[in-house]
């Protein structure tokens, strides 16, 4: 039997702009708790398959990257490795200075406060735009690919991991029932509240799945988007051209 969603969980994502703000309270909640929790619900696998989005990247150098949703700058600072110019931008103030932190007084990315669905920055600003788990967390994913669109320079890339949506009904149930059990748990046990994490499921049940973002992107202003599948199509690597 399927668990009940509570009522807050269902009104998040009502509207797009209750999904904003769910979500903006959501990642001030988790944001000290976020490398774990990133850790445990991808099965330790988190930092393979960043090191694996960063891999798909333009070998160029002083490619001028942005990385979107950058939580504590994992992403970004894989990519200033590589010798890019990068930016990091997450719509929370708290993953913000977790990331500048990280940095100490060294150079390195630029973090940044923005929201992806009204990128502060000027047309054909970068070559490179990468998000892990970000584009399922936008109010409306169109419009953040179309601003994706916006600010990267023709011919550019943009790079995405995220969780998918398996197409197989049986599979899909047992994914979303394992991701309901350890983020009811891992809630309950760092936040006093099961329902902290239950968020993920929640709106992977709402995502178009990989097939899904792959069509919105190129009906947004990518030439093409192919897609990757990961762990058995439990998550999804997409690289989009401009």
């Amino acid at each position: 039997m399927e668990t009940p969603v509570p009522p807050r969980l269902t009104q998040a994502f009502q509207t797009p702009e209750s999904k904003r703000r769910y979500v903006r309270r959501l990642f001030s909640t988790i944001a000290d708790r976020y490398d774990l929790i990133t850790v445990l619900l991808s099965y330790g696998q988190d930092s393979r398959w960043k090191r694996r989005l960063v891999g798909m990247a333009p070998n160029a150098p002083s490619i001028a990257a942005l990385d979107l949703a950058c939580g504590t700058g994992d992403i970004a600072f894989a990519m200033h490795e590589r010798g890019a110019r990068v930016t990091g931008l997450d719509i929370t103030p708290r993953m913000v200075d977790l990331a500048r932190g990280k940095r100490g007084g060294a150079a390195g990315p630029a973090f940044l406060v923005g929201d992806m669905m009204a990128l502060p920055f000027p047309d054909a600003s970068f070559d490179l735009v990468t998000t892990g788990y970000g584009i399922r967390n936008v109010p409306a994913i169109g419009g953040a690919l179309s601003e994706i669109s916006r600010v990267l320079r023709p011919g550019g890339t943009l790079l995405s991991l995220d969780f998918n949506r398996p197409g197989n009904a049986v599979v899909r149930a047992a994914y979303l029932t394992y991701l309901t059990v350890v983020g009811s748990t891992l809630g309950l046990l760092l936040h006093g509240d099961p329902d902290t994490y239950r968020y993920i499921p929640e709106s992977i049940k709402r995502y178009p799945g990989a097939d899904g973002v792959s069509r919105l992107a190129r009906e947004h202003g990518f030439a093409s988007c192919e897609q990757v599948p990961v762990l058995g199509g439990l998550m999804a690597f997409h690289r989009a051209v401009k």
